[in-house]
């Protein structure tokens, strides 16, 4: 048997619903107080969409009756029913295959899904070029985590003055000289709290070359050693603020992260989809030529009576059958080797390559055997599973972060600056270092700085535009929770529904074949070899190939049905035993 589906911790479907709020990796979207509108909106849209799901949760089984009792045929029969028609029939039948394109016997190897699954995974090229995309968000995350970074400095000058100047003695023109140099260096950062604070010293050594001049000490050394803050104390204040942009960089990184998931899930489920599609044409490229090989042996039969009742029309007839029946077998081959391709694309596999005439062939045969689910369980694991729904989360929580940010644009501008320097000088830097902090010469800043636009229209635009947005936000959310709950449900009744065709036509083949066999004893039997009973065998053979058919098709579509099922609970990866890795910026 397929098992049951997934199955998440029992209790209140909405609970574990209510935790996918959780998947961005903070308490509350929209902050640390009780619930707002938005998530209540959040949480009423999964209760909404469980309420008549969680009243029945136990599981059930996939069911189906016998209906090839039905036709109330002996068992030997069936037998060789079995034989005549039907997968089992085929056992051992390879497929008849022309020349390749380089005109060369065309060779074929046969592939298991679990290789081909597991391949995909590894070297699809679309995942290879999409798993770079977390590991560039994540340097992006750093850019912005680098805001908060010591930055140390180092500013320095050198200054020659020689200028002339006007003088109140008799003695000529006067000038100033002197020399100068300027230095200082310090760490400065910004703060988590939307300040800027720093650190810093500063040495000054100048030399008087004036005449008539006298100062002391000459060469002189001033250094000074200071702290400063600069905090915004209403607009711009708070980690909130000043760590939006790596709130938002960290979840853009999440968001990527789900991103590569789903595309992971989606190129998976393309992989089994297509394995089961090789199949199915293999399949009816057998059914084709097994068609084309009894319409022959029809053909003969009637080009044989053409001197005893057959028409130069019958035979043209049988002969156009035939031929149509070698069309068709033509472009069953043409199938085959197209899902072959449309398989090595997706597998990449160094060994498999697109470039090469190998043809693919399945190793594995598609499975006919019952699944159990249940609805409500199945909602709450694509709830907390699916990758479409943590991105909801993830873009809520952004809406909610700008909000915030947007809320406290409307605030007014008020900036504390608070400044101490020491100071001293002496002949010498290591005397002025050793001077500073005895508390002779301090400075001290206590400064405010406001500021509020007019009319403020532009913070309460930025505002009306966030919570429009956050709007949007919750709404798409519940549109999420829908489409996955409508994908859910459609991927179940299609489970559900394939299984039971698997039977229903598999009674069709049946009776199909027995109606062949039928005709075909009656013929053998009372020589009823008439133009009309011959073209009734080759109509016949058509209906049961049709038969055929559609019973591969239906068994290929209950697999297929089976893993889009795990796809859209987003079980994918579990099911398969991949694990999910992620790139990171490091390499």
């Amino acid at each position: 048997m397929h098992g049951p589906l997934p199955r998440p911790p029992r209790g209140l479907a909405v609970t574990a619903a209510a935790a996918v709020l959780l998947l961005a990796g903070c308490a509350s979207p929209f902050g640390e107080s009780n619930l707002d509108i938005a998530e209540r909106s959040v949480l009423d849209a999964v209760r909404r969409e469980m309420r008549l799901a969680g009243q029945s949760p136990d599981y059930r089984p996939t069911e189906r009756g016998s209906t090839v009792d039905s036709l109330e045929i002996p068992e030997q029969r069936m037998d060789e029913l079995n034989e005549l028609s039907g997968p089992a029939s085929y056992a051992g039948v390879d497929s008849e295959v022309s020349e390749d394109l380089l005109g060369a016997e065309q060779v074929a190897v046969r592939v298991g899904l679990e290789r081909s699954i597991r391949s995909a995974a590894e070297r699809n090229l679309s995942l290879q070029f999409q798993r770079l995309a977390p590991a560039i968000s994540e340097a992006q995350l750093v850019q912005a985590l680098a805001a908060f970074d010591w930055t140390f400095f180092v500013n320095g000058q050198y200054q020659f003055i020689d200028q002339p100047r006007t003088s109140t003695t008799f003695f000529g023109a006067a000038f100033n000289a002197f020399q100068q140099t300027d230095v200082s260096t310090g760490l400065r950062k910004s703060t988590t709290t939307g300040g800027t604070f720093q650190v810093d010293t500063t040495w000054s050594w100048s030399q008087n070359e004036n005449p008539g001049i006298t100062v002391i000490p000459d060469p002189a050394n001033t250094v000074t050693v200071g702290a400063q803050l600069t905090q915004p104390l209403l607009r711009g204040a708070g980690s909130d603020v000043a760590r939006a942009t790596v709130r938002l960089s960290a979840n853009a990184e999440r968001t990527s992260v789900q991103q590569l998931k789903a595309s992971l899930i989606g190129t998976l489920l393309q992989t089994e989809e297509a394995y089961w599609n090789l199949q199915l044409a293999n399949e009816s490229l057998r059914i084709q030529q097994r068609l084309l090989k009894r319409g022959e042996g029809v053909r003969d039969i009637i080009v044989n009576r053409g001197d005893l009742d057959a028409t130069q029309a019958e035979i043209a007839d049988a002969r156009a059958e035939v031929e149509s029946r070698r069309a068709a077998v033509i472009r069953a081959e043409r199938t085959l080797r197209s899902a072959s391709d449309s398989l090595k694309v997706l597998i990449n596999d160094p060994e498999l390559t697109i470039g090469s005439e190998l043809l693919l062939l399945p190793a594995d045969e598609a499975v006919d055997e019952p699944i159990r689910y249940s609805l409500a369980d199945a909602l709450t694991t694509a709830y907390a599973e699916r990758p479409e729904v943590a991105q909801a989360v993830l873009s809520l929580e952004n809406t909610g972060i700008r909000r915030q940010v947007a809320r406290n644009g409307i605030l007014p501008r008020l900036d504390l600056n608070l400044e101490a320097r020491y100071a001293a000088l002496g002949a010498r830097p290591n005397d002025a270092y050793d001077d500073v902090f005895d508390g002779d010469f301090v400075d001290y800043l206590v400064g405010l700085a406001f500021e509020q636009p007019i009319g403020n229209r532009l913070a309460n635009a930025n505002l009306r535009e966030a919570q429009l947005e956050q709007m949007q936000a919750v709404t798409s959310y519940q549109n999420t929770i829908q489409q996955v709950t409508l994908e859910v449900k459609n991927a179940l009744r299609d489970v559900v529904t394939g299984y039971q065709l698997i039977e229903q036509t598999r009674t069709a083949r049946v009776a199909a074949a027995e109606n062949l066999r039928a005709l075909r004893v009656q013929i053998e039997t009372t020589g009823g070899y008439t133009a009309f009973n011959l073209d009734q065998w080759l109509n016949r053979q058509s209906l049961l190939a049709a038969a055929e058919l559609e019973e591969i098709q239906a068994l290929i579509s209950y697999n297929i049905a089976v893993a889009r099922l795990h796809s859209v609970l987003g079980t994918t990866l579990t099911r398969n035993n991949i694990e999910f890795d992620v790139e990171n910026a490091a390499g």
